[in-house]
């Protein structure tokens, strides 16, 4: 995949929702040794603050929830079941998030993290090539093959709340 014009932190100084909308298509960069994987965003999910139960924010202030509060841009990973890495990137709001559920092949956000290596270790860091991830604006030509992307978009309330 051709290298695509970055994402600057302004584009995350949004609503949660909007930014979890406009992020589909987008491709999703990280850095695995010498080489850069770059995969298109086929999933995210919005966390919009405080207010949103469903948000680790809802619950206030913590030593695992302090990266919510911060500037938009930044990388929120928290882990579940003791096994499971999940890849946010703070936007806008106070204590909002969104959660990237799928890349690529990667269809589930465990198995996203584990294929690509991300862990606690990018917890905090700004999104960016010196950090080892960032994001680039989703590709305005089409692709080699037409079934490569095929992008449809639904809105939906999150499941199980």
């Amino acid at each position: 995949m051709k290298k695509g014009r970055k994402l600057p932190r302004k584009f995350f100084e949004r609503e949660a929702d909007v930014v979890a909308r406009e992020l589909l298509g987008a491709v999703l960069c990280v850095r695995v040794g010498d080489k850069v994987k770059r995969l298109p965003i086929t999933e995210t999910e919005a966390y919009m603050g405080t207010y949103d139960l469903a948000s680790h924010s809802s619950k206030g202030r913590t030593k695992r929830t302090e990266v919510m509060f911060g500037p938009a841009g930044v990388v929120y990973i928290y882990l579940i079941y003791g096994m499971y890495h999940m890849l946010n990137i703070v936007t806008g709001e106070d204590g909002a998030a969104v959660l990237i559920r799928g890349v690529g092949e990667y269809n589930g956000p465990g198995k996203l993290t584990k294929a690509l290596g991300i862990d606690k270790g990018y917890n905090g860091l700004v999104l960016g090539e010196e950090s080892g991830m960032w994001l680039e604006a989703r590709p305005t030509a089409a692709p080699a093959s037409p079934s490569h992307y095929s992008y449809w978009c639904c809105l939906c309330q999150r499941m199980g709340k």
